[in-house]
């Protein structure tokens, strides 16, 4: 994760949500799904929860496994076809950053999720794009132009209108991984609106956090004073 402001609120957003668990039901065990190299893994444990993360890649599993090898509280799955994290167990909490824009029917996930969440429990998301539809066209317009202004400034223009050109014209390449892996392009962001439905009647508070985000830091800075939301996270908190 980029900049600080995102990141920071969603360090003091987990540490709320697993103290908020513990003082519930005296203990916190976290489902974190996609941890990548266990960034957000350090501070789940350092409020006080028992971590189990699952990862789809080998390298970042081996990464994780060495790093984590002499913590009690971590431990690693290496979830190769992306069922391992719907099969493991009773959890107080679910936490999915960065992930559920990945996953192809990521409702239908987020239910076999709720279904392992005990009483008391907990599911937070976070850095997932807004559905499409619902944004503006100022709104979509600003985050490309984000894009492609950060593109070039990294040398990689032809390559980022390569990538948008195909977008807009609803052509895919099932080779190209920018177009397979990140499944929102293809279905149009990911539906919060959805995603608050399937969660409310299990918890007893609900809520979606809209935000922009964009991968310029001059531009996130511009952005959160100035520019209609793009991404959004929801908190669910104390299942029924």
């Amino acid at each position: 994760m980029r900049h600080h402001t995102i990141r920071d609120r969603l360090i003091g957003n987990l540490h709320a949500l697993v103290q908020g668990v513990i003082g519930r039901n005296g203990q916190c065990r976290v489902l974190e799904l996609g941890a990548g190299h266990g960034t957000f893994t350090d501070h789940l444990v350092a409020a006080g929860a028992q971590v189990t993360l699952t990862e789809m890649s080998e390298p970042s599993v081996r990464l994780l496994q060495s790093r984590f090898r002499r913590n009690p509280n971590v431990t690693v799955l290496y979830d190769k076809d992306g069922t391992a994290a719907c099969q493991a167990g009773p959890v107080d909490a679910v936490v999915c950053i960065s992930v559920l824009h990945h996953i192809p029917d990521y409702l239908g996930t987020v239910a076999q999720l709720i279904d392992q969440i005990v009483p008391g429990g907990a599911f937070l998301s976070a850095q997932d794009p807004l559905w499409y539809p619902r944004r503006s066209r100022l709104s979509m317009s600003l985050d490309r132009n984000a894009y492609f202004l950060w593109r070039l400034g990294q040398g990689q223009l032809r390559r980022g209108l390569a990538t948008r050109l195909r977008r807009w014209r609803g052509v895919y390449d099932e080779a190209n991984e920018a177009d397979m892996v990140e499944y929102h392009v293809v279905r149009d962001g990911v539906d919060e609106e959805a995603l608050h439905d399937l969660l409310d009647p299990a918890f007893q508070e609900v809520e979606v956090k809209r935000y922009w985000s964009t991968q310029s830091g001059l531009l996130q800075a511009t952005g959160e004073r100035c520019f209609p939301a793009t991404t959004f996270g929801l908190v669910a908190e104390n299942r029924l």
